[in-house]
């Protein structure tokens, strides 16, 4: 059955998928994006973020870390619950055959062949729902793969699983309603919900409302249908629970609080969005200020249109499409309904992200209509393309000046043209010059050339918007700092490099460290990491590693430095060099754990003074009164390009000629000893933007972004009294203001004694996958402190037994011990994931019994 099947469709399955994929890849080599390209298809979030974990999926899959937990995400996290987010899928182990240093083409592969599966999957629906001509179903998954959304969104390649699943997931859903039978929405929906449960909610609401919106028109002949869809829809959704559980419950920890609903009206949006929208090539940005993106072809449009006025098509039917309709252009324009579809949460760019469900109802309905469509509907069809003309014109002759600006004539000009088009092909069809499959053909082929079109208009807009970064930007580094942390001691550190590539680094190269950009992240100890100087503002999304102080370095066991140029830093000396880079390695870096008396309960951090908190912090561990920390004031010797204005203890750098570097210089005393720093602490936040700072000292320049990095600039460690002259080049913004600079003197002699305390109080735990175990002694009570951020996963054991942790200001993981000589052992298994594997287990037998079930029971009911 199936080999007879393939025999007959092969042909369009495979124009199904190769035509969306052939058409993206296209549009790419047009703009120089292949495999082994100069420029690569790393855009937006994917250069920083995708890249990265898929590096670090090829390096689990290869042994190299556990599924469940990664010391190489900031200085540790949940890897089950980034894999949820970012990592899930069908597609994604298939980065086990790319290197990491080949992981744009890894990208480049996954997102031709999820969008080539979509437009597959899509036929799939369509051969099963739409009486059209063969070609006809091919025509609509062309126009599905390739809608707006999908190649607007590309570089976010964790959502492209969604459009594999969503026509399956409706299929399945019809298959219910007529025919009872429940697998295909059951590995469906299981299958979407494993790849991202964030964009399975929006899916799972909106197939909810299709399939109670049917039964509600249909209700006598659909109602027994509803416990079946119950029992399959809670069975996937229990489960998924091996995936979403712990990642529910990570979020539940470390998300972001639900957002306020302040206004009613969603911004940026307008009266005729729907209709500009629908225009061929329109892409306005994926950035704040986007409308929706609801494109998914003409002839889509046309057809869905058609479906409505043709007087054959059932009126529930009609009514079941309204509402759906109705809903999500309600959700386009209410902020409460758009941040429902969102989860409560506003999206951090990339807008409107279920506007999709627009599109694929859009091209549905529009399967409908062409099932319905009938020599004789001609006039119906040219009046309804005729309307269709009119509306954009309408639109684009009353719109306001300045507004839409992003759509240009040849958008307008190419809407019409190929609106004339599907007019004139069915004309022709009427008349009887073009057969009905010849007919199928030829509108195959201008769907492919719009297709075409829009794909570059989406594409090219993303090259504008974000740009597609130059391979050798990831690739060429790659060699030389993979070597230098390849020489490591093999016993646990952190490393941090200061001329990173991205600030997730240490996923891609195997190393842990400070910095990290993720929305699955854990916020409590990368907010206590902020409260001591590693900047991780708001919602800690980004923490970064640049520019914070010695102690901090040592405290949290950065032993290494990776830099193009000497760091300046007291204690790091070079024991290597690859190409550009140099290894430093710090003397006075402290491990993983090590053992403290029990008052450092005491310490709190300040949440405005974070030397205090430092000063607070190492008291407590060393139970010493040491002060680290004084402040002098540095003297302005030269300024170029820069206009001072200082009000009370706030200084004002503003530029005097436009898109040139502000510049100032000065110069300070610093006592032997000393390592010093200038402290630029910003007082507006807002007007930074993405204005970057860069301090010259000694003949060595470092550049920082100011308002992600820390506040201390390291200017050199003397070992004599000295005068330094130093200066700050600000550029990006017209002006920047600050708390008025002082040069920050760390004492190095306190500093020493601090950490060389601490490292005769060390433990030796051994780290490997998801645990850290090793012997620790105790010449009396006390505790064990270690930098491993808490999280409820973590399990502890002594000399074989479980005991509680207990949690450092909620950040670290610590474990108080008796006296003596003690075997510990943690280790990591997510919240919720036994639960969640039991229920996985228990929901798919289920199901199998489920399916036993009915079938005897139609079995009998044939007998009968």
């Amino acid at each position: 059955m199936i080999r007879n099947f393939l025999k007959k469709e092969r042909l369009y399955m495979a124009l199904s998928f190769f035509i969306p994929l052939v058409i993206l890849a296209g549009i790419y080599l047009s703009i120089g994006i292949y495999p082994g390209s100069d420029r690569s298809i790393l855009a937006s979030d994917a250069f920083s973020q995708f890249s990265n974990f898929h590096a670090s999926f090829h390096n689990m899959l290869h042994g190299k870390q556990s599924l469940f937990y990664s010391w190489n995400a900031s200085l540790g996290l949940n890897y089950l619950a980034l894999i949820s987010y970012y990592l899930g899928g069908l597609f994604t182990p298939l980065v086990f055959f790319f290197s990491n240093q080949l992981m744009p083409d890894a990208l480049y592969v996954l997102t031709l062949l999820k969008v080539g599966s979509a437009g597959l999957a899509f036929w799939f629906y369509a051969r099963h729902t739409f009486k059209i001509p063969k070609l006809g179903h091919v025509t609509l998954s062309v126009c599905y793969a390739l809608m707006s959304f999908v190649i607007a969104h590309s570089e976010i390649i964790m959502w492209l699983d969604t459009f594999v699943y969503l026509p399956l997931i409706i299929w399945g859903i019809d298959r219910i309603l007529t025919q009872r039978k429940p697998t295909l929405l059951f590995v469906s929906y299981l299958l979407l919900f494993l790849s991202s449960f964030y964009m399975g909610f929006m899916v799972g609401v909106f197939s909810f409302l299709y399939f109670f919106l049917k039964v509600a028109v249909r209700f006598k002949e659909t109602i027994r249908q509803v416990p079946m869809y119950l029992i399959t829809s809670l069975l996937a959704g229990g489960a998924s629970m091996i995936i979403i559980l712990p990642a529910v419950l990570d979020l539940r920890t470390n998300g972001e609080e639900l957002t306020k609903i302040t206004t009613l009206k969603t911004a940026a949006t307008s009266f005729w969005d729907i209709i500009m929208k629908n225009m061929v090539a329109v892409y306005d940005t994926t950035k704040y200020g986007s409308i929706p993106f609801i494109y998914v072809g003409l002839l889509p449009l046309v057809l869905c249109v058609f479906f409505f006025v043709q007087r054959r098509i059932n009126w529930r039917d009609k009514l079941v499409t309204a509402l759906l309709f109705g809903i999500l252009i309600a959700s386009f324009y209410l902020t409460p309904l758009n941040l429902f579809w969102h989860g409560m949460h506003a999206p951090n760019m990339f807008l409107f992200r279920y506007s999709f469900l627009f599109s694929f109802l859009v091209v549905m309905t529009a399967g409908y209509g062409w099932q319905s469509y009938q020599r004789k509907d001609l006039l119906t069809l040219s009046s309804t393309i005729l309307l269709i003309m009119a509306a954009f014109a309408l639109a684009i002759g009353t719109i306001p000046k300045n507004s839409y600006d992003y759509i240009d004539s040849f958008s307008m000009i190419l809407t019409f043209v190929f609106l004339a088009l599907y007019l004139a092909s069915f004309v022709c069809y009427q008349l009887q010059k073009l057969p009905l499959k010849q007919l199928a053909l030829v509108l195959l082929l201008i769907v492919s050339a719009e297709a075409i079109v829009n794909t570059n208009g989406m594409v090219h807009g993303i090259l504008d918007d974000w740009n597609y970064a130059s391979r050798s930007l990831y690739t060429d580094p790659y060699p030389d700092i993979k070597k230098l942390v390849d020489q490591r001691d093999p016993a646990f550190s952190r490393l941090e490099n200061l001329d990173p590539v991205s600030a997730n680094d240490g996923f891609n190269y195997g190393y842990s460290g400070i910095s990290m950009f993720s929305s699955i992240r854990n916020r409590n100890s990368s907010g206590y990491l902020n409260e001591l100087g590693f900047r991780s503002r708001g919602t800690n999304l980004n923490i970064r590693y640049p520019n914070n102080t010695l102690p901090m370095d040592s405290l949290f066991g950065v032993r290494y430095n990776i830099s193009k140029s000497n760091p300046q830093k007291f204690g790091f000396t070079e024991i290597a060099a690859a190409g550009d880079y140099h290894l430093y390695e710090n003397q006075y870096a402290l491990p993983l754990a090590f053992t403290v008396p029990e008052t450092v309960y005491d310490a709190k951090a300040l949440d405005t003074d974070n030397l205090g908190s430092q000063t607070d912090l190492l008291n407590h561990l060393t139970g010493t009164t040491r002060e680290y920390y004084q402040f002098a004031t540095p003297q302005v010797t030269g300024k170029e390009n820069t206009e001072i204005v200082t009000t009370g203890n706030q200084v004002t750098y503003k530029e005097q000629a436009a898109n040139k570097a502000k510049e100032i210089t000065w110069e300070v005393h610093v006592p032997k000893d000393t390592q010093a720093y200038l402290s630029l602490f910003p007082t507006n936040f807002n007007e930074l933007e993405s204005s970057t700072v860069t301090i010259t000292v000694n003949g060595i320049a470092t550049k920082s972004q100011i308002n992600i990095t820390g506040q201390y600039y390291n200017l050199g460690s003397y070992d004599t009294d000295t005068t330094v002259t130093f200066t700050a080049s600000f550029y990006g913004t017209s002006q920047v203001s600050f708390v008025e600079p002082k040069v920050l003197l760390l004492n190095l002699n306190d500093y020493t004694a601090t950490m060389q305390q601490l490292q005769q109080q060390a433990a030796d735990l051994q780290v490997a996958g998801r645990k850290a175990e090793g012997s620790v002694t105790l010449a009396e009570d006390g505790v064990l402190f270690t930098t491993i951020p808490y999280d409820k996963g973590w399990r502890a054991y002594v000399d074989g037994q479980e005991v509680a942790i207990k949690d450092f200001e909620g950040a670290l993981v610590t474990l108080p011990l008796t006296k003596g000589t003690h075997e510990v052992r943690f280790v990591f298994l997510p919240q919720g994931f036994t639960l969640g594997a039991l229920l996985f287990v228990l929901c798919l037998a289920l199901f199998i019994f489920y399916q036993w079930w009915l079938r005897r029971k139609a079995t009998t009911q044939i007998e009968v």
